[in-house]
């Protein structure tokens, strides 16, 4: 009977040790923390592995005890409670005993930590600012710097009645616009801020995470090591479109990302010289429609019906079809106290002159109103430097170097 006992328990161990292997080796990282693609992030992975196994020892052993106790001690074969109140000896083992487990998970631990915090010897920087809800990404070395956000196509899928079929797309909700594009082999140090609430930029397979604070800035960093896409989100409640503010990171061979780098400073020289020219109304409503899409239909709606109660309609709307003056104020400068935010900063001058013609011949506005960059330009150089000074707020982005 005790030896059937033994064999039992045995296999109650045994069980509770193999199957999380089986498991794991079966899912991987769908269930498991993935392995990752840097130092830190295989780490963490090893560490998370130890530290797992650990408990399933411990959980294996203290069940198998109880059980054991349970079977064999029971009342109906005469088993007598013992007497005796306390025991120091017991005592002092299961202190000892945790004790010395948990210094034992937690030097290795502090070692990684450490680590994390280590950007000593970093060979570039870029700044991640977190806003509702986009992310803009400043590459410190190399004087870039965009806008990411979900992918207009995704984002033109989640709407209301939208009628998209989501099996077409293979990462639905997870694709942005313009990815983080960086390097292999190179340590890269990220700083972290926020320009509206609490964000936080997460990449499991980098092994980075860290809160993205309004005023404040937290650093961190990586160095990966296999060209490839890592995904991620924001994973801090942000706001009502927080699940719909994805990262993307592309990692590329040096040489491959020198040539991203020439291609995005020719794209800004381009861009500079756009603002620079006459648009014709054909153009603008046209690339208004683009710049509408990637911003504006996850409040306005894709028709320009808003959302009854929240988001205003901007078919019919007094801004859309009044003052040319009060429609750019609106966009650029947003509506204090509601869920209309400022575009000072995150739309270029053309970007803004489309966007607000094509607003104002859409979705039956027919005011046949056009403005051009330069318009936008003239109107940032006599009203930027007044709110610049009046509230400390936008000069910490930079506007005047927005075109």
């Amino acid at each position: 009977m005790r030896r059937s006992l033994l064999r039992a328990v045995m296999a109650v161990v045994a069980c509770s040790l193999v199957l999380p292997s089986l498991a794991l080796a079966g899912y991987g990282d769908t269930i498991d923390m993935t392995t990752g693609v840097t130092e830190i992030s295989r780490s963490v992975h090893s560490l998370h592995r130890t530290i797992f196994y650990i408990c399933c020892i411990i959980g294996a052993g203290v069940f198998a005890v109880m059980f054991y106790s349970i079977f064999a001690h029971r009342k109906s074969r005469g088993a007598k409670p013992a007497t005796f109140h306390e025991s120091t000896t017991v005592e002092i083992i299961w202190t000892i005993v945790p004790f010395a487990i948990l210094i034992g998970m937690a030097w290795p631990a502090a070692k990684v930590l450490i680590k994390m915090e280590d950007f000593s010897g970093s060979e570039m920087t870029v700044k991640i600012t977190g806003y509702q809800w986009r992310w803009h990404y400043d590459y410190l070395d190399e004087d870039i710097q965009f806008y990411s956000q979900l992918d207009a196509a995704h984002n033109a899928a989640r709407q209301r009645d939208s009628g998209v079929e989501l099996e077409q797309f293979e990462h639905y909700l997870k694709e942005v616009d313009n990815a983080l594009v960086l390097p292999v082999g190179k340590k890269i140090r990220f700083l972290h801020t926020a320009a509206d609430v609490i964000h936080a930029w997460w990449v499991p397979a980098l092994a980075v995470k860290k809160d993205a604070i309004p005023g404040f800035i937290n650093e961190n960093w990586a160095k990966i090591d296999e060209p490839g896409i890592y995904r991620g989100k924001c994973a801090e409640l942000c706001g009502r479109d927080h699940g719909f503010m994805p990262v993307v990171v592309r990692a590329l061979p040096q040489d491959e990302y020198d040539a991203w780098v020439a291609d995005k400073k020719a794209e800004a020289t381009t861009a500079k010289l756009d603002a620079q020219r006459e648009w014709s109304h054909k153009e603008l409503v046209a690339t208004g429609e683009g710049v509408y899409q990637r911003n504006c239909v996850g409040c306005h709606q894709a028709e320009g019906q808003g959302i009854p109660g929240m988001f205003p309609a901007i078919a019919g709307s007094d801004v859309a079809n009044g003052s040319l003056e009060k429609h750019l104020e609106t966009v650029l400068h947003g509506v204090g106290d509601s869920p209309m935010q400022a575009y000072s900063t995150r739309l270029n001058d053309s970007e803004l002159a489309a966007v607000i013609t094509f607003q104002r011949n859409a979705f039956g506005n027919t005011t046949g109103d056009t403005i051009q960059p330069s318009d936008v330009r003239s109107y940032r150089n006599g009203q930027m430097q007044s709110l610049a000074t009046d509230t400390g707020y936008f000069s910490n982005f930079n506007v005047t170097g927005a075109n």
